[in-house]
């Protein structure tokens, strides 16, 4: 029995690697050169200039609209003789600002007040305007553009136009000196909301009416089950913006308004000024907190809609 020698070993760099297989002879490829990044161009540096230059101009109208609410925080906590110091960070906190407010009247009644004549408001003009809005967008009758030209025309109107007679008829009705003419005014709609809810409207395929009419639907029932589910957006938008005008209305209370167990927040307000500037000095520290107190309500309104808000807005420009 014969050992095999070195030489009858077989050559281990010539066998195939297992699962591979033997590569043909030829001209090895030429290694592709990697890409780099191209330098950054005249082009590029523009964009990027002009995003810095959007980014500064967001940062200063956001702190410009930011500043008058950070302002009225600092004031409200601040003492008399450091209101109007524009500073930000008030030296001494006088946290006994709030607790005067509740004082100086009924607070708590007037918010209620306001809460309640903003929602009936914003509900009484939204579903009037809504109706009508409706009638012009569906509806083809002769006289339609000029009668919907009538209607806008009525913007043109300054507020103080209809104020003497507007109040003459409450008068007559017996209804001054009572929360009803803050909101009965918008169960006849408003022009501004019905332009835009029309608008809204218009962007609705007219094949679902016809779908519905095909179904034996009347026309309130198309208008309930059809155009209302879809212009939800911009409902929320003149549900919101109602609610917001009149929620901050005080010439309308200053006329109506006599008795101030049926005040609302800005009229309480202004009866606070009032009261303490007969005793012969301003307590602007007290005024400020009880203008706080009423524009937090409307901040939380926003913050809870601002997404449909701004989601009607979008659409209804795309639609117009």
């Amino acid at each position: 029995m014969t050992t095999p020698t070195s030489d009858a070993r077989p050559d281990l760099a010539r066998l195939p690697v297992a699962g591979t297989e033997p590569t043909p002879a030829g001209p090895v490829p030429e290694p592709v050169p990697l890409r780099r990044r191209p330098a950054a161009g005249p082009t590029t540096v523009r964009r990027r200039l002009g995003q810095a230059a959007y980014l500064v101009v967001l940062l200063g109208a956001t702190a410009l609209f930011v500043y008058p609410l950070a302002w009225l925080v600092s004031a409200s906590l601040k003492p008399k003789s450091q209101v109007f110091d524009n500073s930000l960070l008030p030296e001494t906190v006088q946290w006994s600002n709030f607790v005067e407010v509740w004082q100086a009247g009924p607070v708590l009644r007037w918010v209620f007040n306001s809460a309640t004549v903003g929602l009936m408001a914003a509900t009484a003009v939204t579903l009037s305007s809504a109706f009508v809005a409706f009638g012009f967008a569906y509806f083809r009758f002769r006289w339609r553009g000029p009668l919907f030209g009538l209607v806008l025309a009525t913007m043109m109107l300054p507020g103080a136009v209809t104020m003497i007679p507007t109040y003459l008829i409450w008068n007559q009705a017996g209804l001054v000196n009572t929360q009803v003419p803050l909101w009965a005014q918008n169960l006849f709609g408003s022009a501004f909301y019905i332009f835009l809810l029309r608008q809204f409207f218009l962007g609705i395929p007219r094949e679902l009416f016809e779908a519905a009419r095909v179904d034996g639907a009347s026309h309130l029932t198309m208008f309930r089950r059809i155009a209302l589910p879809l212009a939800r957006p911009a409902l929320v938008i003149v549900f919101v913006f109602e609610l917001q005008a009149s929620w901050s209305d005080l010439m309308k209370p200053l006329i109506y308004l006599q008795t101030p167990e049926y005040f609302t927040m800005p009229r309480g307000l202004k009866q606070i000024v009032d009261t303490v500037a007969l005793s012969g000095e301003y307590h602007w520290e007290i005024a400020m907190a009880a203008t706080l107190i009423a524009t937090v309500p409307m901040i939380v309104v926003f913050a809870f809609t601002q997404r449909f808000v701004l989601d009607g807005i979008a659409t209804t420009a795309r639609q117009g």
